[in-house]
């Protein structure tokens, strides 16, 4: 015996990402903006002159890679409760990935979903972190291990806020640009490899760029069953990177920058890239400080670590490897012996 639940419909879960000075907006609803003390300190009252609402609450938590976790949703989810939103309420994801990631993860559970829409601040967060609905906060495994696919419902790249983005974290957004050129977009490389990104209008035009691919690849494959894994080009590597050193060492897309070297590196190996290739990444991505080496010192816990990946089974890791520039395999094939000699060479001081 068996009930069947028909439950099969087409959800339209489409929204704009609006890359210009931020226009007013008005809500008629209950509104929190979710930031930290850094960002409000800078920033916050110019997005009070943009946005109103029937009621408007902020609610601060940690700066830090380190407070993506339980204590600041807690934090996030209690505020919510006590101002008495509902379904009908809106949360505001104004600051960097951590912020989004966060904010869009409890917009996910309170009340079983709510609205939300981002208002990135930060390169890595304008180009990635806040297109393409995912979600979540870390725990002492890993990183995003816990999390939902919740897409907002707008986005917001306002360049205003990049004014004052301090050197390290315009490059960690920079990784991340480089990211969908190489695995995408050859074309998009080489605009990389003779542009100024510290041009205004230049890095805008890069921002489009990125953002549009990154776009194309979430509408082919919205919950990363299929090609959406392509764009952790770097991250399988930077995530344990990002572990290792307790998130305290590196940004986060300084951490890729050094997982894309890996990566490349490992295709180095197996012809997936030639050895200039695979220069000219590092070139690019020394163009603007970011580092290129890491000192694994024990390459069989580094390699052990991949299994708390989330692309990875049982027993199998995923990689994802760079095919020339412009291209991209995603394999479960590559053996551990491969994997362990690209480790062992970042063992030697380089």
């Amino acid at each position: 015996m068996q009930v069947n639940i028909p439950l099969k419909q087409v959800v339209d879960s489409s929204y704009d990402i609006t890359i210009d000075i931020m226009k007013p907006v008005h809500f008629d609803t209950k509104v929190a903006i979710i930031t930290n003390p850094k960002v409000a300190g800078l920033h916050l009252g110019y997005l009070l002159s943009k946005v109103t609402a029937k009621e408007l609450y902020i609610i601060t938590v940690p700066d830090g890679e380190e407070y993506k976790n339980q204590d600041s949703i807690n934090t996030i989810l209690e505020s919510l409760f006590n101002h008495k939103f509902n379904r009908k309420s809106m949360l505001i994801a104004f600051g960097g990935g951590v912020i989004g990631d966060m904010t869009g993860y409890a917009a996910s559970i309170y009340q079983r979903g709510i609205n939300f829409i981002q208002i990135p601040t930060t390169l890595l967060s304008q180009v990635d972190a806040s297109v393409g609905g995912k979600t979540g906060m870390n725990n002492s495994y890993g990183k995003n291990l816990i999390g939902a696919f919740h897409q907002p419902k707008a986005v917001y790249i306002d360049p205003h806020f990049l004014t004052t983005l301090p050197e390290r974290e315009f490059g960690a957004g920079v990784a991340e640009i480089v990211k969908m050129a190489v695995t995408f977009n050859k074309d998009f490389f080489e605009f990389l490899e003779s542009a100024d990104l510290k041009d205004p209008e230049v890095l805008q035009e890069a921002i489009k760029q990125a953002v549009q691919t990154k776009a194309d690849v979430v509408a082919q494959d919205e919950k990363e069953n299929g090609i959406r894994a392509a764009l952790n080009y770097g991250h399988t590597f930077g995530h344990v990177i990002e572990n290792e050193t307790k998130y305290k060492k590196y940004l986060h897309g300084e951490a890729v920058a050094i997982g894309m070297v890996m990566a490349n590196e490992t295709a180095v190996k197996i012809s997936l890239m030639q050895e200039d290739e695979a220069q000219r990444v590092k070139d690019l991505l020394h163009k603007y400080n970011l580092a290129t080496s890491y000192l694994v010192t024990d390459s069989e816990s580094f390699y052990e670590t991949f299994y708390l990946d989330k692309k990875s089974s049982d027993s199998s890791i995923t990689f994802i490897l760079p095919v020339g520039i412009g291209g991209v395999k995603i394999t479960d094939s590559c053996e551990k012996d491969l994997i362990l000699s690209v480790l062992n060479d970042f063992g030697v001081p380089r």
